[in-house]
């Protein structure tokens, strides 16, 4: 088995997918222009890795209320602390920073909807 996607039920999908795109460098796999808008977003080397929809008929999680060691989207960072300004100026708010005895740097931020989002500069790649 190969991983194909996670899928997130969100509000907002329109502005989610756009800040998605425009800051953190995903692109529209596929995208469905109805309702709920299915929308599957790849990384920067084409790989789809998360699908956005909005359906009213199922709860749209309340991240601002959960702790971001629940859940949190992940993304490498060549420059986690050059990455955690541009963002912030963005529009996403800061939870915590790690800086790891091997010499990764983590730093935690929620998305302007809440979402937590953890930029990961490791000092040894996976």
């Amino acid at each position: 088995m190969v991983f194909e996607h996670f899928a997130l039920n969100v509000a907002n999908i329109g502005q989610v997918v756009e800040w998605y795109c425009q800051h953190l460098g995903l692109t529209i796999a596929s995208q469905q222009k109805v309702a709920p808008y299915m929308t599957f977003l790849a990384d920067s080397t084409g790989r789809v890795v998360l699908e956005l929809y909005s359906r009213d008929d199922a709860p749209k999680r309340n991240f601002e209320t959960e702790h971001p060691l629940i859940f949190h989207v992940a993304f490498v960072s060549e420059d986690a602390a050059k990455d955690k300004e541009r963002l912030m100026a963005q529009g996403a708010s800061f939870f915590e920073e790690v800086q790891k005895p091997d010499g990764s740097h983590l730093v935690m931020l929620r998305d302007p909807w809440g979402m937590p989002l953890q930029l990961c500069q490791r000092a040894i790649k996976f």
